[in-house]
Formats: C-alpha cells, sequence, structure tokens
C-alpha cells in the first residue's frame, strides 16, 4: 500500500489530469484548499472521511489512491501480520487513530473496499462525527467497538456485525479504552 506522500501524490496527479483546480476540489468535496495542499504534499496524517471526499470529489472510488497496481480477475491478499508494513494509518482526528491493512488493493474496478483494521485505544470522550456515500459493513474479530451513528451509540462485540448507511454521520472508536481488531468493507458509489 501507498504511503501518505504517496497517496498525496496520486491525488495531485489526478486531479491534474481531470483539470480539476484546488479551488474547484474544494468546494466539491467541503474541505479547504490549504487542507488539500497538504494532504497532496503528504504533510499530515490521513483520516478515511476527507479521502472518500475527494475520492467523490474527483469521480472515482476510494481504492484508486490506495491501489499499487491493478488486475481485472480474482485476487487473493497476503496475510495480513502485526509487523506488516504495507499497512496505512488514518488518524480519524486523534492521535491514536486507526491502522488499515487494505485487503484485495490490486483488484481493478471494485466497488467494495476490504480492510483489516487494528482501532487502537482512546481516550477522547467526544468524537467528530462523519459522512459520506455508500455503506460500511464491519464484523469484530477481536475486542470490542463502539459505534456513533447518527444520536446512537452502538457497542458492537467479538463475532458480532454492524451494517449502516455512511450518509448517516458516524464515528467507529474502541470501547472501553481498549484495542479491537476488525474486518471492514466500504463500498462508495462511483
Amino acid at each position: 500500500m501507498p504511503t501518505n506522500d504517496n497517496i498525496g501524490g496520486k491525488i495531485k496527479d489526478l486531479r491534474e489530469l481531470r483539470s480539476v483546480s484546488l479551488d474547484e476540489l474544494s468546494t466539491r468535496t467541503g474541505l479547504s484548499t490549504d487542507l488539500l495542499q497538504q494532504i497532496e504534499a503528504g504533510e499530515i496524517p490521513l483520516s478515511l472521511s476527507p479521502l472518500q471526499k475527494i475520492a467523490r470529489g474527483l469521480g472515482c472510488r476510494l481504492g484508486t489512491f490506495l491501489d499499487d497496481s491493478n488486475l481485472s480477475g480474482p485476487v487473493i491478499s497476503e496475510a495480513v501480520t502485526d509487523s506488516d508494513d504495507q499497512s496505512l494509518r488514518f488518524t480519524g482526528g486523534n492521535k491514536n487513530g486507526l491502522l488499515f491493512h487494505a485487503l484485495s488493493v490490486n483488484k481493478a474496478d471494485r466497488s467494495m473496499d476490504p480492510f483489516i483494521v487494528e482501532v487502537l485505544p482512546d481516550t477522547k470522550e467526544k468524537y467528530e462525527l462523519s459522512s459520506h456515500e455508500g455503506e460500511e459493513f464491519i464484523y469484530v474479530l477481536e475486542g470490542a467497538i463502539e459505534v456513533a451513528y447518527g444520536k446512537k451509540l452502538f457497542t458492537v462485540n467479538q463475532g458480532q456485525s454492524i451494517y449502516y448507511d455512511s450518509i448517516v454521520p458516524h464515528h467507529l472508536h474502541a470501547a472501553a479504552g481498549s484495542s479491537a481488531k476488525i474486518l471492514a468493507v466500504i463500498y462508495s458509489p462511483k
């Protein structure tokens, strides 16, 4: 998986290829031009929500920025290990954040982006909700998570899953200050 600065470079290349100015992308995404410049330069930790907004603003899928290469047939992913240096950290607005291990990054023209995600402990009491088009399916492999969804809070334990529309403001974090591991599948319409 590409590093944060490689993803920023892919965003800039695609934006320029499509003749979209920073100001126009800012209007399409609701993100400031300063933030977009910092993302393109790889200067700030990435957050999943802005990346999804950028993908939608450029008319592509989220995986476009995360892929190293494309295959049109079936793809078998490598085993995800704790020492995986191909992972990508999305901060989600906190210092601990989420550590994403992309699955099937080489699959071309996919509509779903599957990840194994390590949800690191956090002591925040207030979370910023985000929304984007699409749907998310989360299956808890280890530990427990809390999903703030609209005005409700759901606790999802090991062996349980949650499936929701991403357009509703939401936030996912570890429950009770401990870490968790999940399988997350994000669907983003093209």
